[in-house]
């Protein structure tokens, strides 16, 4: 019905009031039939409603529960020394990176080198008598409890030459392990006492984080189970560990259990002492994932509408766990189709829509809505 056919040739004033009214009547039956009131010409449908899309995307998924941790060095040793003696050379600085074995500090020694002198030549000439006995008893010149006299002499010396470079070696500290020193407490000169602290050592690859885990996530923390950390000191950066060890009891105060990971730590950043916030992972799965602002929820149902070839379908689907800004979609959708995350309030089952923009999620909705309208990705 057009308005052209609903407006008859009129005669007479008397039935132009019922003319107007017959228009208006016409005019309201022509927009209810979906055609415009311009002279007869139909329009060319609905008009499609712009939208922004998302494409249902697959990847590596897990259930989590959160905790706190602390974290601590693989190793660490206060250096000390086990003799009493000055100071005569420090070869290390503070936060210095050494090797094991690598001498870090050297004590008065001239004593001790000479006993182990002195002991060496004793050793020598004890060996020399033994040797001498040896032949001589071959021509029975001498018993053979001489020569069993001379070999106890002999070792003896031996003996005397082994604790001498003990001694000698207690006036070299070296590092146990290799790691960062801290801050030297001494300086050349110093007289130490057994038991001075000299500085610190720590090994700092990898770090181990100890995790506190209530007793009701002892399901969830096992040997082998995956945890993600994170901590103010550095913002936005995620660190994976793999729980190495469990407690054998669980504290009777707290109701808690101590996990022990290991972090990967080979530009030694985290130190000892942070506090970090620890996802728990388990049942780590292939997942689907959808955009949360694509979820409508209708009382215990969730729906998503979904773009197929420019008209939106209403469909259900089944959620599972979720991650930041997305929803694990575990019914109802499969990878790759598309879903209307922004203009869900202008459309419904069987609404014509125009693709605006394909929204990844890394762009500022402001940026998308600024699109010229083309289906565009949004990098």
């Amino acid at each position: 019905m057009t308005a052209e056919s609903c407006f008859p040739i009129w005669r007479g004033r008397a039935l132009i009031r019922h003319a107007a009214i017959s228009l208006v009547l016409c005019l309201a039956a022509a927009a209810a039939l979906g055609e415009r009131p311009a002279y007869g010409q139909a329009s060319e449908g609905p008009e499609e409603i712009g939208v922004i899309v998302a494409e249902v995307s697959e990847g590596r998924f897990a259930d989590r529960a959160e905790t706190i941790g602390t974290t601590r060095a693989n190793e660490a040793v206060d250096i000390t020394t086990t003799v009493a003696d000055r100071v005569v050379d420090i070869r290390f600085g503070d936060g210095d990176q050494v090797r094991q074995g690598q001498i870090l500090v050297v004590l008065e020694r001239r004593e001790e080198e000479a006993a182990l002198a002195s002991a060496r030549a004793t050793y020598e000439e004890r060996k020399s008598f033994y040797e001498r006995a040896t032949r001589l008893v071959q021509r029975n010149a001498v018993s053979q409890a001489e020569v069993e006299n001379r070999r106890a002499q002999m070792q003896e010396a031996d003996a005397a030459v082994a604790v001498a470079k003990a001694e000698l070696a207690d006036r070299t500290i070296r590092a146990p392990f290799a790691g960062i020193m801290g801050f030297r407490q001494i300086s050349v000169g110093a007289y130490l006492s057994p038991g001075d602290v000299i500085a610190t050592l720590d090994d700092l690859d990898p770090i181990k984080l100890d995790v506190t885990v209530p007793s009701s996530f002892l399901s969830q923390a096992g040997v082998g189970t995956r945890l993600v950390a994170t901590t103010s000191a550095f913002p936005g950066e995620r660190f994976d560990a793999v729980i190495t060890t469990l407690s054998s009891r669980v504290d009777p105060q707290t109701r808690s259990v101590v996990a022990r990971a290991l972090i990967d730590n080979p530009d030694r950043r985290l130190r000892p002492g942070l506090a970090m916030r620890v996802d728990l992972l388990k049942n780590e799965r292939q997942a689907l994932f959808a955009p949360e602002e694509a979820i409508v929820l209708e009382g215990e149902r969730s729906f998503v509408f979904v773009v197929e070839e420019g008209e939106v379908a209403k469909r259900e689907v089944v959620l599972g766990g979720r991650r930041e800004g997305d929803a694990e979609i575990t019914q109802g959708l499969t990878k790759g189709e598309r879903v209307v995350t922004h203009g869900i309030q202008k459309v419904e089952s069987g609404t014509r829509v125009r693709i605006q923009a394909i929204d990844n999620g890394t762009v500022p909705i402001s940026q998308v809505l600024e699109s010229d309208g083309a289906e565009r990705a949004v990098p």
